[in-house]
């Protein structure tokens, strides 16, 4: 899991202590919290939501109710957005967005641009919320927002789609949620105040993400009606739907089970750094730097160095200056091997009987995010994990039709911005590779730009062909 940034700022309120947010990761930890950054990152009962949805369906709004609602928020806070410049709502009502946009650009369009982290925490669970922006244009930050959590809130305009034609934007993000392999989805269906709370456009309404979901593939999801704005079905109850039985949106979220099986999983260890500890002294060792991606790495374990395939044996494991008997998925390492071999920033250890395989060749799911649309006759850089070689989409396959929810023929050969597509991608140098459902840390890379540098595409390996 990669790391997530916060801010330094904790407000604590009441006995439903929640703590609260931003964007820079605070050193340690904090009496008032109770945990540090490192034990909130660790902690399996933290839950990483992203919401999603279209541009004005209410998403901060959303994450705004849930903080104060939480009695999350300092007094001053809550001063400072009621006399905002920029508040878009009546004297009377506290623009809750503005807890959450801090951009002065997000304020002034009343927009969400940039990814914005914030974390809570309720006495049953532990939260970060990723703020998505809803803008098609923006959509390769939401995609960066996703990779890393493991619930979406797909927010719904209930105005807008009272009549059961679901938003472009709402049908892409439960496309990628759905292909990032997110545990849960949630449909918040927003904005039920303004359509006074009829039932029939909420029925309409979850029978098309019904067969959206259908689809997509989509196993399991759960459909609420709330009103992010006055709070009605966010962290309680409300009595404007008695004809709702099921719980509000924060109790459901804290009832949901994470699946975390990384620890069974095969072994997987990219290699991030190779460091000569002590050089000059007798005691000196050669070590392998890097994060337990999945597995668990023992002292006596037969590893495999990939891609070359040469096998030795774990003779220490290190982190942070202690010797560990076994090191789990989510581990910062030094592995020192019984013998010298040649191991390079970029190789992957993994156990000698469970191996990833070794491709040039893989077919993958592309979301294109480079405002330049696919050349296939272009270079780009592939990194995956911590290696990076030169790569070329030699073919594109399908490209996904948001409308028509199936994959359909690629007539030119490339795909634009935020188009979903299946290409056979080929590598400079081969790649110890698994397929992304299986286990997620191998099967998956961005490509580059190698002239502009630009990040161009966030890949997931479906398929590893023995011959292309």
């Amino acid at each position: 899991m990669n790391a997530l940034s916060f801010s330094t700022d904790i407000a604590v309120q009441g006995e439903d202590d929640v703590q609260l947010e931003s964007n820079a990761p605070p050193k340690g930890g904090d009496a008032a919290t109770g945990f540090s950054t490192e034990s909130l990152l660790a902690d399996s009962s933290v839950l990483r939501l992203i919401t999603a949805g279209s541009v004005d369906d209410g998403k901060s709004t959303l994450i705004g109710r849930l903080l104060f609602d939480s009695k999350g928020v300092f007094a001053d806070q809550l001063a400072a957005i009621a006399q905002s410049k920029h508040r878009r709502t009546s004297d009377d009502v506290l623009d809750l967005a503005l807890l959450t946009d801090g951009l002065e650009a997000e304020r002034e369009q009343g927009i969400t641009i940039d990814v914005a982290y914030r974390y809570f925490a309720t006495p049953r669970r532990k939260f970060i919320v990723a703020d998505a922006p809803g803008h098609e244009q923006y959509t390769r930050n939401m995609v960066t927002g996703a990779s890393t959590s493991d619930v979406a809130v797909v927010l719904i305009d209930a105005v807008r789609a009272r009549d059961g034609v679901l938003l472009p934007q709402t049908r892409r993000h439960s496309t990628l949620a759905h292909l990032l392999g997110l545990q849960h989805i949630v449909v918040a269906v927003n904005k039920m105040d303004l359509v006074d709370w009829d039932r029939e456009v909420f029925e309409r309404i979850r029978a098309a993400y019904d067969d959206l979901a259908s689809r997509l593939g989509i196993a399991s999801y759960h459909v609420l009606p709330i009103s992010a704005l006055s709070g009605d079905n966010v962290v309680r109850p409300s009595a404007n739907t008695p004809w709702y039985q099921g719980p509000a949106l924060l109790p459901h979220l804290e009832s949901l089970t994470l699946r975390d099986d990384a620890a069974n999983q095969p072994l997987r260890l990219p290699v991030q750094w190779v460091a000569r500890h002590g050089g000059s002294e007798i005691d000196d060792f050669r070590g392998y730097m890097g994060e337990v991606a999945s597995g668990v790495l023992r002292v006596g374990d037969a590893v495999q160095i990939q891609p070359s395939g040469v096998e030795a044996r774990v003779a220490r494991v290190l982190s942070g200056g202690v010797e560990l008997p076994e090191a789990p998925a989510g581990t910062p390492v030094t592995v020192v091997l019984d013998r010298d071999v040649d191991v390079s920033r970029g190789d992957t250890l993994v156990h000698a009987a469970q191996p990833a395989q070794v491709a040039r060749n893989v077919v993958a799911e592309l979301c294109w995010l480079d405002d330049a649309p696919l050349q296939p006759a272009r270079k780009y850089w592939l990194k995956q994990g911590t290696r990076l070689t030169s790569a070329k989409v030699r073919q594109v396959l399908t490209r996904r039709d948001l409308q028509r929810l199936d994959e359909v023929a690629v007539e030119d050969g490339g795909l634009a911005k935020n188009d979903i597509g299946r290409v056979i991608v080929a590598s400079r140098d081969p790649l110890a590779v698994d397929r992304y459902e299986d286990l997620p840390a191998t099967g998956s890379f961005i490509l580059i730009d190698a002239a502009t540098h630009q990040t161009a595409a966030a890949g997931m390996i479906r398929d590893i062909p023995t011959e292309v």
